[in-house]
């Protein structure tokens, strides 16, 4: 029996994967100078760049494990097909082309050119607030375990390991610290815990700077986790956004960023902390000047939304442990990450304004 299949049709016109496609195609067509770059001309033709990003962003949207569960997803789902501009014959790629061009996308800082694209589909489109703000950072889980910190002088042992995949371990008792020990599965590691009572992991810390209107990240990036970081990035996030064409007057954000010291680069860029006020056995750098103005308590009802960021990032997402290891591969999966979390609101907030229209 002979058929035919147009994939076309066999997608609802309603459905949200249709208006996300057409904003990361939109996306990736700015970013064709750049791909021209970082391919040959001659040789044996390559996985278009475009459908190798667009691979990625299912892989954050629809929650698949890994790069090798989704190309053997690709093998049968039509979804998946109709949105990298696949037909039904063509085979499915290998999953070493993502890794084998993963250092390509580093090198002309692809994931970053992506996610602001989308941002300024956004801001095209009026979704972003042009002056109000709020930062906030989360750890993200390293791909490495504690079994792997190990003292940085400490020579390689002949003896082999009782179980090689899983050997035995035994820290108790030792003192470790970033300063004598490191990773060896990944020295951009560091060990870090959230805060008293908690137990101490090997993590990254993911910034991001969310615009307070609808809630979408204009900023995200990955760092070395450390007790200053949070508020080192948002510092440079605030003037990056600057030379972004924004202007930010307040800044949200939660106790941690209540230091003098924070406070102080924000009103020297002439930018209001609304930071939440630190009392605990010590006096907070914000006074009565800040939290009498009806602005503040604003900023401090919608800076709880970047949670939201998060929460989507690390459970739809897959961004709550790296499959990568060190800080660049990270921060280009992170970068791809927001980008398609931000094109999932883009798509929930135009099709509620399309339908308030109608």
């Amino acid at each position: 029996m002979l058929a035919f299949i147009d994939l076309e049709t066999r997608i609802p016109q309603d459905h949200p994967l249709r208006t996300i496609r057409r904003f990361a195609d939109e996306a990736l067509a700015c970013l064709s100078p750049t791909f021209d770059e970082m391919y040959a001309r001659d040789g044996r033709p390559s996985i278009p760049p475009e459908r190798l990003l667009k691979a990625s962003l299912l892989i954050s949207l629809y929650s698949v494990r890994s790069e090798r569960a989704f190309c053997e997803q690709l093998e049968y789902n039509e979804l998946f097909r109709w949105f990298l501009g696949m037909n039904l014959i063509e085979p499915s790629f290998d999953p070493s082309t993502f890794s084998k061009n993963r250092q390509r996308l580093l090198d002309h800082n692809v994931a970053q050119q992506f996610f602001d694209e989308i941002v300024l589909a956004a801001s095209r489109l009026g979704l972003l607030s042009d002056e109000h703000f709020t930062v906030d950072g989360t750890l993200i889980e390293a791909a490495a375990s504690l079994k792997s910190f190990r003292p940085k002088d400490q020579p390689a042992s002949d003896e082999p390991p009782d179980d090689p995949g899983n050997p035995t371990v035994n820290f108790h008792g030792q003192k470790r610290s970033n300063a004598t020990h490191q990773s060896t599965t990944d020295p951009d590691a560091r060990l870090f815990r959230k805060g008293k009572g908690k137990e101490a992991k090997l993590v990254f810390m993911g910034q991001v700077m969310m615009e307070n209107r609808n809630g979408l990240a204009i900023d995200f990036e990955v760092t070395t986790a450390t007790g200053t970081a949070e508020r080192e990035a948002a510092v440079d996030q605030v003037d990056e956004a600057k030379q972004r064409g924004f202007r930010p007057k307040t800044l949200g954000g939660d106790k941690n960023y209540d230091t003098q010291k924070f406070v102080a680069d924000m009103r020297e860029r002439d930018v209001t902390p609304h930071v939440a006020q630190n009392t605990s056995g010590r006096r907070s750098a914000i006074d009565g000047r800040t939290t009498r103005h009806a602005g503040y308590d604003v900023s401090q009802r919608i800076r709880k939304r970047v949670e939201e960021i998060f929460g989507w990032m690390k459970i739809v997402g897959g961004f709550r442990r790296t499959r990568f290891r060190g800080l660049e591969r990270t921060g280009l999966a992170g970068y791809l990450v927001a980008a398609a979390y931000n094109l999932v609101r883009i798509a929930r907030l135009t099709t509620a304004a399309a339908a308030n229209r109608a």
